[in-house]
């Protein structure tokens, strides 16, 4: 969401402009939204309806009791243990049915006053999940865009796949490599790799005329195409399994290999 309009829907300008409380420039702020922008239109609309619907709930008629509790109340107020020296005279119709309509109007405010805020409250919630699951929709595009990008790789004609099954000590291992020698770049997917102790992990090594080369870890945790460098003149890659902070080659024991000497 616009970063403008986000701030505009959080503020309580709607309210304002909805109960003709807003500033010239604050109408001509809010107009000009509503003009360009559908969630604000949106917005606006449902404070309308809201503001209808609660016009509507506060047209009730008072409860009879209350009404006796006021007149109970005023005639308490006009007791006196003074002696009066003059006869007593009783209160106005018009001043009691005054202060009946005052505290009827007071009691109504408050609830009006009260049902705008929650409403505020609950348009605000809604504002924040609108951002929300428009964040959550980027993103997950996002992941899907990736993931065509790693299809596109994957079905590039210039990308070779290698298979690695595991040797004796890793009946179960399998990984797919995928290499594409046009564009120089390496992926690899694991598929299963058998569940080693703690202290030792599986590693992935490519073999160069003169050299070995380490190419990273393998973790079947993370089981998803994977990038590793691309290594040009590589004779083969082989998964080996070291341990923890061992990264000696002669220490590492080989369970899969595939050569690329014929592919190349």
């Amino acid at each position: 969401m616009d970063t403008k309009l986000h701030n505009f829907l959080k503020s309580n300008i709607l309210n304002k402009y909805l109960l003709d409380e807003t500033s010239i420039e604050e109408t001509k702020e809010v107009e000009y939204f509503i003009s360009n922008y559908p969630e604000a239109a949106k917005a606006y609309a449902t404070l309308q309806d809201n503001l209808e619907i609660i016009a509507k709930a506060g047209a009730v008629d008072v409860p009879n009791n209350i009404l006796k509790d006021i007149l109970v109340s005023l005639d308490e107020k006009n007791d006196t243990k003074v002696i009066q020296l003059v006869q007593n005279r009783k209160t106005p119709w018009y001043s009691i049915a005054a202060s009946a309509a005052a505290v009827l109007f007071a009691a109504t405010s408050f609830m009006l006053y009260q049902k705008n805020q929650n409403l505020n409250k609950e348009n605000n919630i809604v504002i924040e999940e609108i951002f929300d699951l428009r964040s959550d929709i980027e993103n997950n595009n996002s992941k899907l865009d990736e993931l065509s990008r790693e299809l596109l790789k994957l079905n590039n004609p210039d990308s070779k796949k290698y298979v690695f099954n595991g040797n004796e000590r890793a009946k179960n291992l399998k990984t797919v490599a995928y290499i594409n020698p046009v564009e120089k770049t390496s992926m690899i997917d694991v598929i299963t790799l058998p569940q080693l102790p703690k202290d030792q992990h599986y590693q992935i090594w490519a073999e160069l005329q003169d050299r070995m080369v380490n190419l990273g870890i393998l973790d079947e945790a993370d089981r998803k195409l994977k990038q590793i460098p691309y290594m040009e003149d590589a004779l083969a890659l082989s998964i080996k399994i070291g341990k923890d902070g061992d990264t000696a080659n002669e220490n590492n024991t080989e369970v899969a290999e595939i050569s690329l000497k014929k592919e190349e």
